[in-house]
């Protein structure tokens, strides 16, 4: 989109990818605990394409939209980190659930019940999934496996993002450990696999993926939960 003077529209440019930062907020905010706000994250999200609207050359070879939704998903990362917007305890909280996963298929030889789950916890099957609704959403690449914690140890986000190229989802594009992650989610019980499937293959929201399952949107964040914490045991090796 360009002005008469052959400019680049910027505003006309902000309007067309604004449901680009939507659905981008949209999306990582199903990963996130409920005191984290969408507002929040669409508002640093249009920052980000604003700074991707300046930085953009058409010589560097990629996509606009390829250039502008690693922008955009950097500076929502950017300030996820800066904010520290995972509490201690539901840090916490996820790795004894992820590690109850582990022993139990270490025990069991095979995915763990809910139930199960529940009791190696030593709660209640309704208190367990009170927990994993507050946790919301178990990350499978935590923040703070990408970032580094000394002055020698140079992470992920401080080696990629700041070159405007990568995401987090980088970490995950290795040929072999995209297999092991397959073969991860292959073992996961049917439902959770079509949570997985309907979410990252097909893009869908929390509220779209409930509306085929027919439960409740809280019970399919129950569901991704679970299902990462599953997937960060399978993976711990990795």
């Amino acid at each position: 989109m360009y002005t008469a003077k052959g400019q680049l529209d910027r505003d006309a440019m902000l309007r067309q990818y604004v449901p680009l930062v939507r659905r981008l907020a949209h999306h990582m905010i199903a990963k996130l605990p409920p005191n984290v706000e969408i507002d929040d994250l669409i508002q640093v999200g249009m920052i980000g394409l604003s700074e991707a609207l300046s930085r953009y050359e058409s010589s560097q070879g990629v996509q606009f939209e390829t250039f502008a939704t690693q922008r955009i998903r950097g500076a929502m990362i950017d300030e996820l980190r800066e904010g520290d917007w995972m509490s201690r305890g539901s840090r916490k909280s996820q790795k004894e659930i992820e590690h109850a996963v582990h022993r139990l298929e270490q025990r069991l030889g095979r995915s763990p019940l809910e139930s199960e789950i529940a009791g190696e916890l030593g709660l209640s099957l309704s208190e367990y999934q009170s927990l994993l609704g507050k946790v919301r959403g178990t990350q499978l690449v935590y923040l703070e496996d990408m970032v580094h914690h000394n002055d020698d140890d140079e992470g992920f986000l401080d080696r990629h993002m700041g070159a405007g190229h990568a995401d987090p989802m980088e970490m995950l594009r290795d040929q072999r450990l995209r297999q092991a992650l397959v073969n991860a989610i292959k073992g996961l019980p049917e439902r959770e696999q079509y949570i997985m499937g309907m979410y990252y293959e097909h893009d869908m929201n929390l509220k779209e993926i409930a509306a085929v399952l027919g439960v409740t949107e809280s019970r399919v964040c129950q569901l991704h939960s679970q299902s990462i914490a599953r997937l960060r045991a399978k993976m711990r090796s990795h």
